[in-house]
């Protein structure tokens, strides 16, 4: 919403990434040659049979970027969801910090060790993770990324919340219209290490280029790491700096929220434009006073289901991560694209008009 975002230097990281494996290892790990429930051995062996029938009494896990996220929360119980229909296990883990990598690292061995059938993992950041998450595939655990993607030879599929192309686009075009393509707008985003949030930045000033918006400056990308707290201190902190600011995007549901709760209750509202991305129930309040026109968002729950459904193809062998492939979720078709990218849908646009009709 990360997403939002939102909320989380990478040397440090990775230096306490190194210390948590290290850590892991002296619990005992699972070494290469031990085969998981379904007795798998490579992410990439073998080749796809969409007709195959779909395994039972898988286990998955998930492994969100931070357990007590409402957004997440809403996504895992999609996955959950999915998975009893399918006859198989969920199991939840993660770290209670959206910015704790090393904690991501400890949970992938965790399940590694576990053996699961497969896992779900929205990441952290694009690197630190797969080290231990090629261990896991070398074990024959199926990796699926939704949310916030590791690099492609990390994970066997992505299931991603829409095109981030026109993730990116489409925020800075809801912002625009708002202020009337003029003025200078900032950036609310969570972790600097975000891989979905960095990519959808990548779009924004992609967008901003067109010659429609010369009259718009961007002029701060602020990081409030997906907190809170956080979020509402670099709101207050971007209008202090800028104080002829017209607009603010926050692609992440803690940042946007955040945000908005600092415009209510400040001399700004109505004057400074809020967008980004946010959940109905968090931002209704803020779109029925007048603090937020119009914002956007997947339905995450939708999201959990789809990489649940992704990891239990996998797992059964009806696709293996490779373009072209394709498989049925529920009454969905879907097609895996360059690098095993699955897209969710468009974003659906929330407002005054619409907001009452979801829950979630």
């Amino acid at each position: 919403m990360r997403a939002s975002a939102i909320r989380r230097g990478c040397t440090a990281l990775a230096a306490v990434a190194s210390l948590a494996l290290a850590a892991t290892a002296c619990g005992g790990t699972t070494k290469n040659d031990v085969k998981n429930e379904n007795g798998g051995s490579s992410a990439s062996a073998g080749k796809a049979d969409p007709g195959a029938a779909l395994k039972k009494g898988l286990t998955v896990g998930f492994l969100p970027k931070q357990v007590n996220n409402p957004y997440f929360t809403s996504a895992d119980k999609g996955g959950e969801k999915a998975l009893t229909e399918l006859g198989s296990k969920y199991k939840e883990v993660g770290p209670s910090s959206a910015t704790d990598t090393a904690g991501q690292v400890s949970y992938v061995n965790t399940l590694t060790q576990q053996q699961v059938s497969a896992m779900a993992v929205s990441a952290q950041d694009p690197g630190a993770l797969c080290t231990a998450l090629k261990q896991a595939m070398s074990n024959g655990i199926k990796v699926v990324t939704y949310d916030s993607d590791t690099r492609p030879e990390c994970r066997d599929a992505f299931v991603s919340q829409a095109s981030a192309e026109d993730l990116g686009r489409t925020e800075v075009r809801l912002l625009a219209q708002q202020i009337g393509y003029r003025g200078e707008i900032a950036i609310l985003s969570a972790a600097q290490t975000a891989t979905n949030q960095n990519t959808w930045i990548g779009y924004m000033k992609d967008e901003l280029k067109d010659p429609k918006y010369k009259d718009v400056k961007l002029v701060k990308i602020a990081y409030g790491n997906d907190d809170a707290q956080q979020s509402f201190q670099q709101t207050q902190g971007l209008l202090q700096e800028h104080p002829d600011l017209k607009g603010i995007i926050s692609p992440t549901t803690v940042g946007i929220k955040a945000a908005a709760q600092y415009l209510s209750g400040s001399k700004y509202k109505g004057k400074v434009r809020l967008t980004g991305l946010g959940t109905p129930n968090d931002m209704r309040k803020y779109v029925k006073n007048g603090t937020v026109e119009a914002f956007e968002l997947w339905d995450p729950a939708k999201l959990g289901e789809l990489a649940a459904r992704t990891a239990v193809a996998l797992a059964s062998g009806q696709i293996t991560g490779k373009e072209g492939e394709t498989f049925k979720a529920g009454d969905t078709s879907y097609t895996l694209g360059k690098d095993g990218v699955i897209n969710l849908g468009e974003p659906t646009v929330f407002d005054a008009k619409n907001i009452d009709q979801f829950d979630f």
